[in-house]
Protein backbone atom coordinates (compact mmCIF):
# COMPACT_ATOMS: atom_id res chain seq x y z
CA UNK A 1 0.00 0.00 0.00
CA UNK A 2 1.84 3.34 -0.68
CA UNK A 3 1.55 6.34 1.58
CA UNK A 4 0.69 4.10 4.73
CA UNK A 5 0.03 5.48 8.27
CA UNK A 6 3.47 4.91 10.25
CA UNK A 7 2.97 7.03 13.36
CA UNK A 8 0.46 8.25 15.46
CA UNK A 9 1.25 10.82 18.10
CA UNK A 10 -0.50 11.97 20.68
CA UNK A 11 -0.10 15.82 21.14
CA UNK A 12 -1.75 16.23 24.69
CA UNK A 13 -2.46 18.63 27.75
CA UNK A 14 -1.07 16.26 30.64
CA UNK A 15 1.34 14.18 29.51
CA UNK A 16 2.54 12.09 33.07
CA UNK A 17 -1.78 11.17 32.86
CA UNK A 18 -2.05 10.37 29.24
CA UNK A 19 1.18 7.80 29.76
CA UNK A 20 -0.04 6.08 32.45
CA UNK A 21 -3.65 5.97 31.06
CA UNK A 22 -2.14 4.49 27.54
CA UNK A 23 -0.09 2.42 28.68
CA UNK A 24 -2.18 0.49 31.62
CA UNK A 25 -4.80 0.63 29.13
CA UNK A 26 -2.76 -1.40 26.45
CA UNK A 27 0.48 -2.49 27.93
CA UNK A 28 2.15 -0.58 25.79
CA UNK A 29 5.96 -0.15 26.66
CA UNK A 30 6.89 3.39 26.70
CA UNK A 31 10.77 4.93 26.46
CA UNK A 32 11.83 8.71 26.98
CA UNK A 33 13.63 9.87 24.29
CA UNK A 34 13.75 13.35 22.34
CA UNK A 35 12.28 15.05 19.59
CA UNK A 36 12.28 17.56 17.09
CA UNK A 37 13.83 20.94 18.58
CA UNK A 38 15.28 18.64 21.39
CA UNK A 39 11.54 18.44 23.28
CA UNK A 40 10.57 15.24 25.77
CA UNK A 41 8.82 12.98 23.76
CA UNK A 42 7.92 9.61 24.58
CA UNK A 43 7.98 6.34 22.04
CA UNK A 44 5.29 4.56 22.42
CA UNK A 45 6.21 0.23 21.54
CA UNK A 46 3.03 -1.33 20.33
CA UNK A 47 4.78 -4.20 19.38
CA UNK A 48 2.96 -5.43 16.34
CA UNK A 49 1.83 -2.07 13.59
CA UNK A 50 2.27 1.28 13.65
CA UNK A 51 3.81 2.70 17.04
CA UNK A 52 3.59 6.46 18.07
CA UNK A 53 4.17 9.06 20.54
CA UNK A 54 3.58 11.33 23.65
CA UNK A 55 4.42 14.88 23.54
CA UNK A 56 2.88 18.04 25.47
CA UNK A 57 0.89 19.67 22.70
CA UNK A 58 3.19 22.55 21.26
CA UNK A 59 -0.05 23.97 19.59
CA UNK A 60 -1.52 26.86 22.21
CA UNK A 61 -5.84 27.12 23.23
CA UNK A 62 -6.24 23.27 22.00
CA UNK A 63 -6.94 20.48 23.77
CA UNK A 64 -5.26 16.88 23.40
CA UNK A 65 -5.56 15.32 19.86
CA UNK A 66 -3.64 12.37 18.04
CA UNK A 67 -2.08 12.97 14.73
CA UNK A 68 -1.77 10.07 12.52
CA UNK A 69 1.34 10.30 9.91
CA UNK A 70 1.60 9.50 6.93
CA UNK A 71 4.94 7.46 5.06
CA UNK A 72 6.20 9.74 2.06
CA UNK A 73 8.73 9.78 -0.63
CA UNK A 74 9.96 13.39 -0.12
CA UNK A 75 8.46 15.59 2.60
CA UNK A 76 9.49 18.35 1.46
CA UNK A 77 7.55 17.85 -2.27
CA UNK A 78 4.41 16.57 -0.52
CA UNK A 79 4.78 19.06 1.94
CA UNK A 80 4.15 21.88 -1.36
CA UNK A 81 2.13 19.67 -2.97
CA UNK A 82 -0.41 19.59 0.21
CA UNK A 83 0.01 23.49 0.19
CA UNK A 84 -0.44 23.77 -3.27
CA UNK A 85 -4.22 21.33 -2.91
CA UNK A 86 -5.13 23.80 0.07
CA UNK A 87 -3.08 22.41 2.95
CA UNK A 88 -2.35 24.70 5.50
CA UNK A 89 1.47 23.93 6.73
CA UNK A 90 1.38 23.63 10.31
CA UNK A 91 5.08 23.03 11.36
CA UNK A 92 7.48 22.94 8.18
CA UNK A 93 9.59 20.24 7.57
CA UNK A 94 11.70 19.42 10.72
CA UNK A 95 14.54 16.87 11.03
CA UNK A 96 14.06 14.05 14.12
CA UNK A 97 17.79 13.87 14.25
CA UNK A 98 18.67 10.73 12.96
CA UNK A 99 15.77 9.19 11.82
CA UNK A 100 14.04 11.72 8.92
CA UNK A 101 11.97 14.18 8.45
CA UNK A 102 8.09 15.79 8.97
CA UNK A 103 5.86 18.10 8.50
CA UNK A 104 2.66 18.50 9.94
CA UNK A 105 -0.57 19.64 7.78
CA UNK A 106 -4.13 20.73 8.35
CA UNK A 107 -6.38 19.63 5.37
CA UNK A 108 -8.74 22.07 3.89
CA UNK A 109 -11.51 20.05 5.80
CA UNK A 110 -9.97 21.16 9.62
CA UNK A 111 -8.65 17.43 9.97
CA UNK A 112 -4.76 17.49 11.15
CA UNK A 113 -1.84 14.91 9.50
CA UNK A 114 1.45 14.78 9.43
CA UNK A 115 4.24 13.68 6.08
CA UNK A 116 6.93 11.79 7.23
CA UNK A 117 10.51 10.51 5.15
CA UNK A 118 12.43 8.12 7.08
CA UNK A 119 16.21 8.67 6.74
CA UNK A 120 17.55 6.84 4.07
CA UNK A 121 19.65 3.67 5.51
CA UNK A 122 23.33 4.11 4.82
Amino acid sequence: MPNPFVHMELMTTDVKVAKKFFGELFDWKLEEARGADNIPYTMINVGNGAGGGIMANPIPKTGSLWVPHVEVDDVRAATEKAKALGGQVMKPVTEVKGMGEFSIILDPTGGMFGLWEAKASP
